[in-house]
């Protein structure tokens, strides 16, 4: 099975998913992740997910169309821009959407902001629970 993780800049929400996707699935599965445009991976997003045991910080922000080689059996949308600015994608893919909080718009204190991620973070692992277990 391959998976897509879909946001707009690839810096946080789909980095987060991915994290979690192939912490669930393990081999069962390649997860990818990608933007419809590149803000290179956010810091406040390693860090949080350092914190629940996920190390993403050998992910890279990409685009869309250096991802689309092959089909996908599952696109994700992590956000709602990107859903509406989804791309054609090859083969009879299942669309799951599921738009998160951007915890990249936060204000204030460090701690603050910290906050935001964690929240964005739990929300997306709850969901990435679910999907793994209807899916396995």
């Amino acid at each position: 099975m391959r998976i897509l993780v879909l946001c707009t800049g690839n810096s946080c929400r789909s980095q987060m998913a991915e994290g979690y996707l192939r912490h669930f699935i393990g081999e069962k599965a390649e997860v990818v992740s990608a933007g419809t445009e590149m803000h290179g991976l956010n810091p406040m997003a390693v860090k949080v997910m350092a914190e629940d045991g996920i190390d993403i910080s050998g992910h890279h922000s990409k685009v869309v169309d250096q991802v689309i080689d092959r089909p996908y059996d599952l696109v994700i949308t992590v956000c709602d821009r990107a859903r509406e600015h989804c791309p054609y994608l090859p083969g009879p893919a299942m669309r799951i959407h599921n738009s998160f909080p951007d915890p990249t718009q936060a204000t204030g204190t460090e701690h603050e902001v910290l906050t935001v991620f964690r929240h964005t973070r739990d929300l997306i692992k709850h969901f990435c629970q679910h999907i793994t277990r209807d899916l396995y």
